[in-house]
């Protein structure tokens, strides 16, 4: 058995060693109550909102049947990989198993994909209802809305399945990845074949149609602010604005963190500036959501007191 294949053998029969944030057990201690703090602060912040919304009937309309989806997907992301990143710190280990490392690609690519998707259908949802308001009923109905979300469940499933399928593609030369948690680029980085050029391909696919949300996004608000200036009453023109801003302070807080992170130059030696840039991209966006959207939107903020008991 050639050297290759055994490191392959070993990686698919014992699992990964992930990037420890250090070898001191008490920084150990400390990392893991501070993203147990995060996690929970993360968490219950994105299940206000849902309850929220699905409680009060006032809010059961498409711009709050979409940011209650955003908020599932936001809690989902941070539970596939700060829990884990918590045990390990407990334990003082590095371990994760294969089907574990597979199942955090598969789930982060899966709502990071469903996560965009939904931020460009919500960008669709206020170019509807500023710019034809008088068709938004029409257009934003029930079933609509409904099908819209499966579209987007179903191609971030498939989306991921690509990924998943392209990453494990490839046998690996070592089972040390230098991140906390199994994350693409860095397992790509461990391929010793040629076989990782079919995850390469799926990520060029990805950039594009990431491009071309971007792209519609952008033209969207365009086309928004455009219909905004054209509002006589200055009130008017706040009350459009302000079902937007949520959603665009979102949008360029998600953009902004993930081209940070990808598009700075990677390092074969990880530091702290890396997992610090890497928490950033995968944290900051979830954790910000459920702050911007109540704090910018009176009806939700005015139900979360309501359900707090304020």
């Amino acid at each position: 058995m050639s050297n290759k294949t055994s490191m392959s053998s070993v990686s698919s029969a014992s699992g990964f060693l992930l990037l420890p944030f250090s070898d001191v057990r008490e920084f150990q201690i400390l990392h893991f109550v501070a993203f147990l703090l995060l996690y929970l602060g993360i968490v219950s912040g994105n299940l206000l909102i849902i309850a929220a919304i699905a409680l009060d009937h006032h809010l059961h309309s498409p711009m709050y049947f979409f940011l209650m989806n955003l908020a599932i997907q936001d809690a989902g992301l941070v539970s596939i990989f700060i829990p884990k990143s918590m045990a390990n710190s407990l334990m003082n280990t590095r371990y994760i198993s294969y089907s574990g490392c597979v199942a955090q690609i598969f789930l982060y690519a899966f709502f990071i994909l469903s996560n965009f998707s939904l931020l460009t259908v919500m960008a669709y949802d206020r170019y509807v209802a500023i710019c034809i308001p008088l068709e938004y009923e029409m257009i934003m109905n029930r079933g609509a809305c409904l099908q819209i979300i499966a579209i987007v469940w179903i191609t971030g499933f498939l989306y991921s399945v690509l990924h998943t399928s392209g990453t494990f593609a490839s046998p690996f030369c070592s089972n040390i990845v230098n991140q906390f948690f199994c994350e693409i680029p860095q397992l790509l980085k461990l391929a010793c074949s040629d076989l990782y050029l079919i995850e390469m391909g799926v990520v060029v696919f990805s950039i594009f149609m990431c491009l071309g949300c971007f792209i519609f996004i952008v033209v969207t608000y365009v086309h928004i602010f455009t219909a905004v200036r054209r509002i006589r009453s200055v009130q008017g023109r706040k009350k459009a604005l302000s079902t937007c801003l949520p959603h665009l302070i979102v949008v360029s807080t998600f953009v902004s963190t993930a081209c940070f992170a990808y598009l700075r130059p990677s390092s074969d030696n990880p530091s702290h500036l890396d997992i610090a840039v890497t928490i950033m991209y995968s944290v900051v966006p979830p954790l910000l959501n459920p702050v911007i959207y109540s704090m910018r939107n009176k009806e939700i903020k005015n139900t979360v007191r309501r359900l707090l008991g304020f």
